[in-house]
């Protein structure tokens, strides 16, 4: 159940209780009509730690407002925010019992006690018991959605994760083989230039000839040696920096596509001229935009992200800018202090709060390395 929907109930249910008192001649009194509004506002914002008692309170002071015959309509309507809070925590099998007895106590109230027309009583119950289903219905709609992306959230982080493991896996066994190569050459080397320095050591006085062919192979051997060494260390070098289109575009390009899945439209746009970037500074990115989708998808109630990189040769600017919840949706937890970290550890800066009009911004700057 979203934090800020106490609130909302009170605030709806304040302005809903006068005006549809109002509309149906229930109560055109103020000052009753405001002290009924006011008390079912201020049992609304009790509702997000107990929507069952907050509904069968606020129902049950319907029925003797109505009964006494404070107010000449409603018998579920006023209570339609708590109904609705109830079915969002899961519990629609009681929120939908509470509405069959509210509505069938007026029936036999109206019916038998008062013993209106039966039009007139078929009409305005059967009106709250159409009202009261379409905001029962609404209510199950958005929370099945919200489940949806809970899970699609769930398993997007899940898979990154494996993706991350992975990668590391692979990197790891690339090091070990990298790191026995050299261990290969080196000692092949050293053994081969020992035995011929030996060599030359032996003959320098006797055959000064032959020593110097011993030194000539030794230097060969190390030329060669030297050759082989810049190859593994232009590996190491490749392997700590990316091409910025390939591993950068197509891991968010995954990324997107899972966001979009999960029913929420994502446009990427770049700005500047992609130059290369080192492999700390993408993964930087990456986990940035990682997370602050996942948080779009789980916390923020958004229906539209934009992602945004701004290259320029000494910094790359990225950007993620929902519609959602702003502050009310995400607040900063582990995720966000994760990201602020890494940033940070690479000497850029990252905010993260609401954005200028609405939702949340996520934004972080960091400078490439020479």
């Amino acid at each position: 159940m979203p934090r800020s929907l106490p609130w909302v109930a009170a605030l709806l249910t304040l302005v809903g209780v006068p005006a549809g008192l109002a509309v149906t001649g229930g109560n055109l009194e103020i000052v009753m009509t405001g002290a009924i509004a006011c008390w079912l506002s201020l049992l609304m914002l009790l509702v997000g730690r107990w929507p069952l008692t907050v509904l069968i309170v606020s129902v049950c002071c319907t029925i003797a407002w109505h009964t006494s015959h404070l107010i000449g309509s409603g018998w579920a309507w006023p209570s339609t925010a708590a109904f609705v809070a109830l079915a969002l925590a899961g519990r629609l099998r009681a929120a939908v019992v509470t509405g069959i007895v509210t509505i069938g106590y007026g029936l036999a109230w109206d019916g038998v006690v008062e013993q209106l027309p039966a039009d007139r009583v078929l009409g305005q119950l059967g009106g709250e018991a159409l009202w009261l289903a379409a905001a029962l219905a609404v209510a199950l709609s958005y929370r099945s959605t919200r489940r949806w992306q809970d899970e699609v959230a769930a398993r997007l982080a899940q898979s990154l994760h494996e993706q991350e493991l992975d990668a590391l896996r692979r990197r790891a066994e690339e090091r070990v083989g990298i790191a026995r190569d050299l261990h290969d050459v080196v000692s092949h080397t050293l053994a081969v230039v020992g035995v011929h320095l030996n060599v030359a050591l032996d003959a320098f006085d006797e055959e000064p000839e032959e020593a110097r062919d011993a030194l000539r192979l030794a230097q060969d051997v190390r030329g060669r040696a030297m050759s082989d060494l810049k190859s593994l260390v232009d590996v190491l070098r490749e392997g700590n920096r990316i091409e910025t289109p390939a591993a950068g575009l197509e891991g968010l390009a995954g990324l997107t596509d899972q966001v979009r899945a999960a029913g929420v439209a994502v446009t990427v746009t770049e700005l500047g001229e992609r130059p290369e970037v080192p492999a700390p500074v993408a993964t930087a990115v990456y986990r940035v935009v990682q997370e602050a989708l996942t948080n779009t998808v789980r916390h923020a109630g958004a229906t539209r992200v934009t992602v945004t990189l701004h290259y320029t040769p000494a910094s790359v600017t990225v950007e993620v800018a929902d519609d959602g919840a702003g502050d009310a949706g995400i607040t900063e937890g582990h995720g966000i202090m994760g990201m602020r970290e890494r940033v940070a550890a690479l000497g850029g800066a990252l905010t993260a709060g609401p954005g200028p009009g609405a939702g949340f911004t996520v934004r972080a700057t960091i400078p490439i390395a020479a």
